[in-house]
């Protein structure tokens, strides 16, 4: 074979000895998704079925070599030896520290061999003799020196040593015994004192790079490989998430659990998925849409501070910062007001920013923190819904508990030449001249939008604002750089009212399934009511969000371990 057919084969035979040479790309095979090598001048595919036909060739070949080497291919995959158990593995942390004090071309004389295991990150050969293999874990990454010579006493043959030089790849799981090293140029490393032993080999090409987001959610495991912003997100979600425990446990909260599949969807405006439960046929169930009404029942048995994360579902929209399954995060707790509630909040994001900032630090050190812009202070702003919305829209608004109230504000949309939202009820409405007007007020000062008319809050305690004379809820919202991160309010707890509530609430339900959402009379959370609900202060936000502010991510499901829905389903449908 010529020269040039030799370095041509040399991805498959002998992979990154001469990866400089070569570019790597993702393709999407309609049965299997696969990497795929491809030289560098050769045209790459340009048709789905060019670029299956590499996936497959890259994929025999893999198969091939392993094949090659190995009795059967049950043999790459062994059980680890009792000498390889959890407790005698160092990890590529410790194996590195423990070169650290030596010096250039020095090998530790003392203290033994160490064992390590990871996933290869490159190969380089020096020669037919000595192969250098850095191997990592989940943060650290460690050289390791195989050098034939060295394998020598451990009875390791120069066909052996051939065998594993010529198979080894990126991607491959390996354990390696070795001796701590330095080399020559002062690398920290491990020399192989035994011959690396393969736990599980790779059959695909880790690409280069790997860029088009909806691969990437599609094949999150893939992009973990390539990039690492996948894998610090949801570390920074993991730390996000202990500290709102930890915040809330050292206020003695208590962390609970309440059901997510329910016979009705109440505690939130939205449309809940349905099924059916094979022990109760006939009936319907829903998952959750909120587990507000359940938390309560508890305040009501007695639990003055209860607290609980965990997933909701809502049959609705997918985009950039909805998903129809999310995780959610709400408390409460008795006799709490909404001042209370706001003052909580601005401690908890106190909290959670300089918790954040610390682990930014350790995950990403050269990289700016992407919430830096926030500006943090003691006391966030606060606007009043009606007040300021009329400001900014030169207009008073009608007296929203009048039955002309939806058609008069209506009016407004087209005064002021405003697309008005489809099914224009009166909460609908209101929103969107919230979303409008309001809320672009909200920038990198954390801002609470508070007192919002009482159409938009059927579960929250209702007064008469002294200053615009309008029927209003004690609530409030959380919004930094225009998007909302938390909501509070003071619970209704008389069943009267809440009763009276839901009503009104069902004259916003249309038949055509444009509403907002489905809405109902739950009889059995006014029975609860009935028991007596202490003064209550409630408050929810969506984890999500929260990841994606600190993480810097603009899409929601750039904070989910495997993206949004449609990604999951793209993701697990054989086609």
């Amino acid at each position: 074979m010529s020269p040039t057919g030799v370095r041509r084969l040399r991805p498959y035979l002998f992979t990154n000895f001469q990866r400089a040479q070569y570019i790597r790309t993702f393709s999407a095979h309609p049965r299997r998704s696969a990497l795929i090598e491809v030289a560098a001048k050769p045209k790459a595919p340009t048709t789905q079925k060019e670029s299956s036909r590499h996936v497959k060739k890259d994929y025999e070949k893999r198969i091939a070599q392993i094949e090659a080497h190995n009795s059967s291919l049950s043999q790459c995959y062994p059980r680890l030896p009792p000498r390889f158990a959890q407790n005698t593995l160092v990890s590529i942390h410790t194996a590195r520290e423990a070169s650290s004090h030596l010096e250039p071309d020095e090998t530790l004389s003392s203290g033994g061999t160490i064992t390590i295991a990871g996933r290869v990150h490159s190969v380089r050969s020096a020669g037919s003799k000595l192969i250098f293999m850095d191997v990592k874990d989940a943060s650290h990454v460690v050289q390791v020196v195989v050098q034939q010579s060295a394998l020598e006493p451990a009875g390791v043959s120069r066909e052996q040593f051939r065998h594993y030089a010529k198979s080894v790849r990126e991607g491959d799981w390996y354990t390696v015994t070795g001796t701590p090293h330095r080399t020559a140029r002062g690398e920290q490393s491990i020399a192989a004192v035994e011959l690396p032993m393969l736990l599980s080999p790779s059959l695909h090409q880790i690409p280069e790079t790997l860029t088009d987001a909806e691969t990437r959610a599609r094949h999150r495991h893939v992009d973990m490989l390539v990039n690492p912003e996948p894998t610090r997100t949801l570390r920074i979600r993991h730390q996000l998430e202990r500290s709102i425990d930890d915040f809330l446990v050292e206020r003695d909260f208590v962390k609970v659990q309440t059901p997510i599949l329910t016979a009705g969807a109440g505690g939130a405006v939205a449309r809940p998925f349905e099924t059916e439960a094979t022990e109760l046929a006939g009936e319907t169930l829903n998952l959750r849409i909120a587990p507000e009404l359940w938390l309560k029942r508890l305040v009501v048995g007695g639990m003055d501070k209860v607290y609980e994360m965990g997933p909701a579902f809502r049959n609705e929209g997918v985009d950039a910062t909805h998903n129809p399954e999310f995780t959610i995060c709400e408390f409460y707790h008795a006799f709490a007001t909404l001042d209370d509630l706001m003052t909580l909040t601005e401690t908890l994001f106190a909290h959670m920013h300089n918790r954040m900032e610390t682990v930014w630090q350790s995950l990403a050190p050269t990289i700016p923190p992407p919430f830096a812009d926030i500006k943090m202070t003691s006391s966030f702003n606060r606007l009043e819904f009606i007040p300021t919305l009329e400001r900014e829209m030169g207009q008073r608004l009608p007296d929203l508990s009048t039955p002309t109230a939806t058609s008069e504000v209506l009016a407004m949309f087209n005064s002021n030449s405003l697309h008005p939202p489809s099914n224009p009820t009166l909460p609908r409405l209101l929103d969107s001249l919230a979303a409008t007007y309001l809320e672009p007020l909200c920038t990198s000062t954390p801002t609470f939008i508070t007192h919002h008319p009482a159409a938009l809050s059927p579960l929250s305690k209702h007064f008469v604002c002294s200053k615009t004379s309008q029927t209003v809820a004690a609530r409030a919202e959380l919004f930094i750089h225009a998007r909302e991160y938390a909501n509070m309010y003071e619970e209704e707890n008389s069943p009267f009212a809440q009763r009276a509530k839901f009503e009104q609430q069902l004259t916003y339900q249309v038949v055509d399934g444009e509403g907002d959402g489905r809405a109902e009379v739950d009889e059995s959370y006014l029975g609860a009511l009935e028991w007596g609900l202490p003064p209550t202060g409630g408050w929810g936000c969506g984890v999500d969000r929260l990841v994606m502010l600190f993480a810097g991510r603009e899409r929601l499901g750039d904070v989910l371990s495997f993206g949004g829905l449609r990604n999951v389903v793209g993701g697990t449908k054989q086609v």
